[in-house]
This record gives C-alpha cells, sequence and structure tokens, in this order.
C-alpha cells in the first residue's frame, strides 16, 4: 500500500479535529474523501502533507513513518498538494510559481521536460507564462497549482477542494485533468464537496463526517445508501 493512515488523531490546540480516521491509497488509485463544510476534510490532507502534527496514530508512505519526517522533507518523499484556494504567490509570473514546484532534489534535472509537460496538458499557461498569476482566471489559477504540484514529479497528488469556486464548465476540465494525473502515473487522493464528480472518477471513496470516517467503499455503492443521498444528494 502506498498510504497507510491508521487511527489518526489531529487538533488545533486544544481542540481536536480528527478522530481515530483510517484510510488507504494504494498506487494507481484515485481515492476520494467526501463530507460536508467542517468535516475536517482540509485538515485530514493538511497532516498527510506534512503541513500539520499528528498527536496519535500511524501515517506511512511506501513502508516509511511519516510521522518522523521533517514537513518540509515530505515533498522529497513524492507527495505533492494542491491546496484549497490555489495559494499562488500573486505578483510573480506563472512560470516562476510553476518552477517552485522543482526544487525537490529529484526533480530539478528534469525541470525543462517537466514545464514543457506542463504546458502541453495546459496549453494557456505557455501563452501567459510571463504574465503575473494573480491577473489569471480562477480556472487558470487552479491550472498553475496543479501544474506546480506535478513540477515535483510526486507519486501521490493531494487535492483539497479543486473544484471550488470554479464555473461548472471548468470544473469538468478540472477533473478530467484528475484522472490524467492518475493515467501517467500518479496516485491522488481527492478532497471534494461535488460528490457526483468525486465519485465519477474515484475507485473508492470515504465519508468524512464530524472528524471521524462515517463510511467507505465503491463510489456506487455509498451513492445508493439512503443517508449519503439523502445529506449530499438531497433526494
Amino acid at each position: 500500500m502506498l498510504l497507510e493512515v491508521r487511527n489518526l488523531h489531529v487538533g488545533y490546540g486544544d481542540a481536536p479535529a480528527l478522530w481515530g480516521v483510517s484510510l488507504e491509497v494504494d498506487t494507481g488509485e484515485i481515492v476520494s474523501v467526501i463530507g460536508p463544510n467542517g468535516a475536517g476534510k482540509t485538515t485530514l490532507i493538511n497532516a498527510i502533507a506534512g503541513l500539520l502534527r499528528c498527536r496519535q496514530g500511524e501515517l506511512r508512505f511506501d513502508g516509511c513513518d511519516m510521522t518522523r519526517v521533517r514537513a518540509h522533507d515530505y515533498c522529497n518523499h513524492g507527495i505533492a498538494l494542491v491546496p484549497e484556494g490555489r495559494r499562488l504567490f500573486a505578483k510573480m509570473s506563472v512560470e516562476e510559481n510553476l518552477e517552485l514546484g522543482c526544487y525537490r532534489a529529484a526533480a530539478r534535472p528534469a525541470r525543462t521536460r517537466s514545464l514543457e509537460h506542463i504546458y502541453a496538458l495546459f496549453p494557456i499557461l505557455r501563452d501567459k507564462r510571463r504574465q503575473v498569476a494573480g491577473e489569471l482566471s480562477g480556472g487558470q489559477q487552479q491550472m498553475v497549482a496543479i501544474g506546480r504540484a506535478l513540477m515535483a514529479r510526486p507519486r501521490i497528488v493531494l487535492f483539497d477542494e479543486p473544484s471550488l469556486g470554479l464555473a461548472p464548465a471548468i470544473v469538468d476540465d478540472m477533473f478530467d485533468i484528475i484522472a490524467r494525473v492518475r493515467s501517467e502515473g500518479a496516485a491522488v487522493l481527492l478532497v471534494e464537496q461535488n460528490v457526483l464528480k468525486a465519485a465519477g472518477i474515484a475507485d473508492r471513496a470515504y465519508v468524512l463526517e464530524q472528524g471521524r470516517i462515517a463510511t467507505h467503499g465503491l463510489p456506487a455503492d455509498l451513492l445508493q445508501q439512503p443517508h449519503i443521498r439523502e445529506a449530499y444528494l438531497g433526494v
């Protein structure tokens, strides 16, 4: 198993946010985590990315105990994050933002090849490579955020609410890109409120509610559960 999370507890100060969360992502998989606002989805992603420390439990990546790894070394193990809200450097150019992704030692020699790959994936970014990122549309900024993560040549990409704030037509494109990321060799852990879109590309899914995993399984099976249909689909 590539990523293993076992009985994970995470909190902010004295306030617990995740209780006993367990999940797995294997090589070549897309795994979705769905749930309402405030369920702890971003906390989970940030803990797996090394941005939050685990109070209790196991977090292993390719057999390595990540709770003993320094936060800035997570990327060197092959973990890349596409954060909620993109978090680009608004006054830097598109290409400068992309190049920030290849500071990982293993990725640096492939800088030119990786840039060409990103521009092939998102042709509009080649045209705008000298433009400052803050002037881009929301969808274009999301492309830069995904490209920056892929520049690190990761083994797993963590997506935190990639469709948030995007126009419906752009959302379809984003999910096509996420599926392509998997087809090119990286595993994907996807946190997303758009249940139907997330279920449509995932191999497996987990439902996170109030800091705990409420249920998990095949997306098609989850979408047939009355609680899921009522809470997330309104039917």
